[in-house]
């Protein structure tokens, strides 16, 4: 599970923009999208995911099921089509009919490399207009309601400090 001090960033573009800078860190990215992109400039944010460190991308949203081929390829790519390393493997999920809050529990409960921590989840909405306090806390609620689930005893419904 998803560790309470874990950092999240909101990241926002608008299809076709320059993409920002990165430092390189192992992390989780949920790709938000919101409006269609040209498959040039999907190639290249999903080579720029893969070279920010991503180790488990989940998309969602307008095409969400491209860009789990699109950021394959681009990790296929890093490596010239070789063998990937264990620590390289990007895994890739798209949640296409699902709500958000869906994919964010996914990324909270699931989204996890088998042998490196993810500390660091970054939230990349595409669309027109940034809605970075509202996607932030619906992030927050959906991971705050799971680490809530977690602490409660299943059989009795009470917190796990409350089991007698």
């Amino acid at each position: 599970m998803s560790e309470p001090g874990e950092v999240v960033e909101y990241v926002h573009l608008r299809a076709g923009a320059d993409l920002p800078e990165f430092v390189a860190a192992p992390r989780r990215v949920v790709v938000i999208i919101e409006q269609t992109v040209s498959p040039e400039w999907q190639d290249t944010v999903s080579d720029w995911i893969v070279k920010s460190g991503c180790l488990y991308m989940m998309a969602w949203g307008v095409d969400c099921s491209t860009w789990d081929d699109s950021v394959d390829y681009a990790n296929l790519a890093q490596y010239d089509f070789g063998e990937i390393p264990e620590d390289g493997f990007v895994m890739t999920t798209w949640h296409d009919g699902e709500r958000l809050e869906e994919a964010f529990s996914f990324a909270v409960l699931c989204a996890f490399h088998p042998t490196i921590e993810l500390p660091l989840v970054t939230l990349l909405h595409i669309a027109p207009e940034p809605r970075g306090q509202e996607i932030l806390a619906r992030y927050e609620a959906k991971r705050s309601v799971t680490f809530d689930e977690a602490d409660t005893d299943e059989a009795s419904g009470l917190p796990q400090s409350h089991k007698v």
